[in-house]
């Protein structure tokens, strides 16, 4: 099997508790899934193209941009980082059509466990991509809120007492931390928030668990890059979040090769 396409992250879903996962290079969509066990090599083409307007680009910047598109285009604006700093509700975006879309529509604040527990927020629409492509096993809704900037107040209170980062090497490691009793991190979650935003919390949502195609989970992970590497190739082990599980304890990030022109073959 051979295919030649710009990068970008990997599309999800799942498939009876199992995440299923499909690469798109030009027009062809790959089951990654089925490759589980084959050797596939990723050979860089020295080539980058923005994800948003398509250019060539000498560096990518914050997974798959051009500098121009970086300081412009609305999928980078500071609210992608710090959502409580979004002003769209106030009429205020670097595109209102795309903050409509993205910003004014539901957001839940979750509490998420991949290596241990974290806070994080989402849009509706993105559940449950975004557990997956963070790597977490399971994952429960704590409040529902309506629209991006209220979301961020949420998670900001929350983050004096929970995490807001995910350990990748203990993620990739499947360090699980089975001890966290989710539903009683979400009680003392509610507990904590101040009354005016309690009309947020959500009770009766079910925990989310997940599962990922692996054969063998890395010790000690190596993160590659095509920065360094034009080629690279390996058995592949697994996928958990966005990365590539290679055998010898590599690991590559996908998404954050966005943009990346790359011909894939498998064995």
């Amino acid at each position: 099997m051979e295919a030649q396409g710009n990068l970008l992250k990997m599309k999800t879903s799942l498939v009876n508790g199992e995440v299923d996962y499909q690469l798109k290079l030009n027009d062809e969509l790959i089951n990654m899934n089925q490759l589980i066990g084959k050797s596939i090599t990723l050979d860089y083409q020295h080539q980058i193209n923005c994800i948003a307007c398509g250019k060539k680009t000498s560096k990518s910047f914050s997974q798959g941009f051009c500098y121009n598109c970086f300081q412009t285009a609305p999928e980078t604006e500071e609210c992608v980082l710090k959502p409580e700093m979004c002003r769209a509700h106030l009429g205020e975006a670097r595109d209102m059509a795309f903050a409509q879309s993205h910003c004014l529509i539901p957001h839940y604040v979750y509490l998420a466990v991949a290596s241990g527990i974290k806070v994080g927020i989402t849009r509706e629409t993105q559940i449950p991509t975004r557990w997956i492509d963070q790597g977490a096993w399971k994952a429960v809704i704590v409040a529902k809120v309506p629209n991006r900037h209220i979301a961020g107040v949420v998670e900001v209170f929350l983050k004096d007492y929970f995490a807001d980062k995910t350990n990748w090497r203990s993620m990739l490691k499947n360090e699980q931390a089975r001890a966290i009793d989710i539903h009683a991190e979400k009680e003392k979650a509610i507990g904590l928030l101040p009354a005016e935003l309690k009309q947020y919390v959500v009770n009766e949502e079910p925990v989310w668990e997940l599962s990922y195609p692996v054969q063998t989970f890395p010790l000690k992970p190596q993160s590659l890059t095509f920065d360094k590497e034009a080629s690279i190739s390996g058995i592949l082990k697994g996928i958990k979040g966005q990365y590539l599980l290679l055998d010898q304890d590599r690991v590559l990030n996908i998404r954050k090769h966005n943009g990346y022109l790359v011909k894939l073959t498998a064995e």
